[in-house]
């Protein structure tokens, strides 16, 4: 076979196509020649520039490279102005990009690919810049001509970049044209093969291209480790061929009924899902969604699972990790779906022998073809449990780890299992940037990778995907004792902070029990019944009422559920009374002391409207409870963590039979009275900037979406005039660290 008798596009567009298993394995599989221009040269770029090229390369193929250093403004005003030879300076910026040395298995084993290349003399790499009077320049162009043993070529060129960064979302089109094409074509191919050899040859005018065989050297001293796997491609990308248990198997091409998942016929994907199923695959299978709560990231999820079993013929292990229990059930009521028997591990599991069905399954994967496939669904507690990361490192077979509400794995306790033993990766969120922990988000998004989609609540609402709301901020104050209370605990917080290296400040560890102790007063204050009271009484003969109280102690990111306190279970049934008793409704706890039997007893009865009107909840919008039917919501839990708030709305805000909208009360507790502040000495006010500031800031995002708009700007200028504080205020992040869970 040849070129000519492959399927090309004369198109490929990365959102659409897999680029790597569509366009560069089989064709490079035909040719005997690959000359590529491409973008900056870099240990990264080498490994994309990798792909497809193993085949090719095993049969006496010759690659020739031209790639362009990365200069700094410093670099190119060092050469300008003499202070260094030129060659020194690129030699060495050359040097420094090749010692970033990727820490995943696919990247070394193509790097030490490409090393022996190299060595062997089957590979070459010259560098290109540009230079004239005016001074040394990047080379950018970005083209590739493959050749055939019959001498058909095919000549490419588009805006994309050969960088792990750039083969992105923003990555866009190639085109191609055919040598036995239209004569349009023909020319096209001839201009860029004419093109290569000019530039290959140091002929182009004001290009200029040198080899640098002391950065040659280094990088094969550097990455050659071992003999070249030229099955690397058939390992990572071939749908017929795959990694199994160590060695490269031919499976059947076609079974009875697959092994592993499926996207079953009554489950059509959107748009925007498919697509960031096909970018997350452009990724080599690694990466974020970033969704809004309610538009389907599990099922966006279980549709790149069902895309990688069916890519590697159903040879994986997929992990899929959640923070509670009840999240897990959620999950397996999808993965059953999509042609997944799922192994279900947690402390309370219905499978009460899941460890002994999860050590089956990785001793039946490594023997029996029809067992190739097997799903573990476990909590963040269990995935941390030393038995089975012992388990997992038995695993042999390719591994997908999808975390579910993945900012958790930002914390260390969970971080220092996310290691190369995932070839695959997903992490699903509605707010990964980790709240006041920037070194835990950076930790997520090295391992995890890029965002492959950002699909925001608002974007969701004008789409249909989210329901539409109205916004009603309730005013609450902190009674005489509360606020004592309050100042009492603000004062001794200003005496534990502790600058930082940027200038900030900070809360040290008894001003942390401080602020949580401080949240505590705010989540429990007093006139939150009396307010409920009033707002809730025109809803007495209504169904599909959440009440959401305030959390008075923190979950616990180590257990599979949550617990509650005396003082959670104080205000809790303060308001089951109040709904019960004094407004006669019919109403139900929903909170970790019932069992997952009597939750989903009261879900059911909550969906039917008949027999329960109400639900009384705690900390069920945080741990992800899927209860699509609230149409009215009452928060009284007003916490300062935009992660948490965020999370809430859009839980309320997933569409349902007969909800045309919701809508939610949210009860912003202040200090005081507004007409009081003016009173104060400057040291009460910047006391209380912190809550106020943080309450405004919920206010503004819950409004600046709501069908109501004006309600919440209006409370938002009353507030801002009280307390003297400007626009851009607003969303600053209070100075004396974490107020805690409010």
């Amino acid at each position: 076979m040849g070129l000519r008798e492959q399927k090309i596009k004369s198109e490929y567009r990365t959102l659409i196509d897999n680029v790597v298993q569509d366009f560069y394995i089989p064709l490079l599989k035909e040719a005997m020649s690959y000359k590529r221009a491409v973008g900056f040269f870099s240990s990264s770029s080498l490994v994309e520039i990798s792909k497809g090229i193993a085949e090719m390369a095993s049969e006496g193929g010759k690659i020739q490279i031209v790639a362009s250093p990365y200069l700094s403004d410093e670099d190119i005003e060092a050469i300008r102005k003499g202070y260094s030879d030129r060659n020194q300076v690129i030699e060495k910026a050359l040097l420094a990009q090749i010692m970033e040395e990727p820490s995943d298995y696919y990247s070394m084993e193509r790097l030490n690919l490409l090393a022996s290349l190299i060595a062997d003399g089957i590979m070459d790499i010259q560098i290109a810049y540009t230079e004239d009077k005016s001074g040394i320049g990047m080379y950018h162009e970005k083209m590739g001509i493959i050749e055939d043993a019959f001498g058909d070529k095919i000549a490419f060129s588009g805006s994309n970049n050969e960088s792990a960064t750039a083969m992105t979302i923003n990555y866009e089109t190639i085109d191609v044209f055919c040598s036995w094409g239209a004569l349009s074509e023909a020319e096209r191919v001839k201009l860029k093969e004419n093109a290569f050899y000019s530039i290959w040859n140091d002929m182009e005018p004001n290009i200029k291209v040198l080899k640098f065989q002391n950065v040659t050297d280094t990088f094969i001293e550097k990455y050659r480790k071992k003999s070249a796997n030229f099955n690397i491609d058939k390992e990572q990308f071939a749908r017929r061929m795959v990694a199994y248990a160590g060695k490269i198997q031919a499976l059947p091409l076609e079974c009875d009924k697959p092994i592993g998942a499926r996207i079953p016929e009554d489950v059509e994907l959107y748009r925007y899902q498919k697509d960031a199923i096909s970018t997350w695959v452009g990724e080599n299978y690694r990466g974020i969604y970033d969704m809004a709560t309610g538009t389907g990231k599990t099922l966006t999820a279980l549709g790149a699972i069902s895309k990688l079993s069916e890519d590697l013929d159903d040879v994986l292990a997929v992990i899929v990790v959640c923070p509670y229990q009840h999240l897990v059930e959620q999950w397996v009521d999808d993965i059953v779906r999509f042609n997944i028997k799922p192994i279900i591990g947690y402390s309370n599991s219905a499978q009460k022998d899941w460890k002994r069905r999860l050590d089956k399954a990785i001793r039946d994967q490594k023997l029996r073809r029809d067992k190739s496939f097997f799903c573990f669904v476990c909590t963040n507690a269990t995935f941390a449990n030393m038995t089975v990361q012992e388990e997992l490192g038995k695993v042999c077979a390719p591994i997908l780890l999808v975390v579910d509400e993945a900012h958790n794995f930002g914390a260390r306790s969970y971080a220092r299992f996310l290691d190369n033993r995932f070839s695959y990766r997903l992490a699903l969120t509605a707010t990964l940037d980790r709240y006041r922990d920037d070194e835990g988000t950076a930790l997520l998004y090295n391992f995890f990778g890029k965002k492959c989609i950002v699909y925001s609540l608002e974007q969701a609402i004008s789409e249909d995907k989210l329901t539409r709301y109205k916004y009603y901020p309730v005013l609450v104050y902190l009674n005489e004792d509360e606020l004592q209370q309050y100042e009492r605990k603000s004062y001794e917080m200003s005496k534990c902070l502790t600058k930082r290296k940027n200038g900030k400040y900070k809360l040290n560890k008894h001003g942390e029990i401080l602020a949580m102790e401080r949240a505590r007063i705010v989540a429990g204050a007093g006139q939150k019944l009396d307010a409920l009271r009033e707002c809730i009484a025109p809803y007495a003969n209504d169904n599909n009422i959440l009440v959401y109280c305030g959390a008075t102690n923190v979950i616990n990111e180590y257990a599979d559920s949550s617990s509650i306190d005396g003082a959670d279970t104080r205000q809790i049934e303060a308001v089951t009374k109040i709904l019960g008793n004094e407004f006669h409704m019919k109403v139900a706890k929903f909170t970790s002391e019932e069992n997952m039997e009597t939750r989903a007893t009261i879900k059911e009865q909550f969906q039917k409207g008949d027999r329960l009107q109400a639900i009384v909840a705690i900390k069920c919008l945080d741990e992800g409870v899927n209860i699509p039917d609230i149409r009215t919501a009452f928060v009284l839990a007003s916490t300062t963590n935009p992660k948490e708030y965020i999370q809430r709305r859009g839980r309320v805000l997933r569409k349902a039979a007969n909800k045309p909208f919701a809508e939610i009360y949210d009860f912003v507790t202040l200090p005081r009275k507004l007409n009081s502040v003016s009173s104060l000495t400057k040291e009460q006010v910047q006391r209380e900037l912190s809550l106020v500031k943080n309450e405004l800031a919920r206010i503004k995002e819950f409004g600046k979406m709501a069908m109501n708009p004006m309600l919440a700007n209006s409370l938002i200028w009353d507030i801002q005039e009280a307390y003297h504080i400007i626009d851009n205020e607003i969303t600053e992040k209070a100075e004396d660290g974490n107020d805690g869970r409010n």
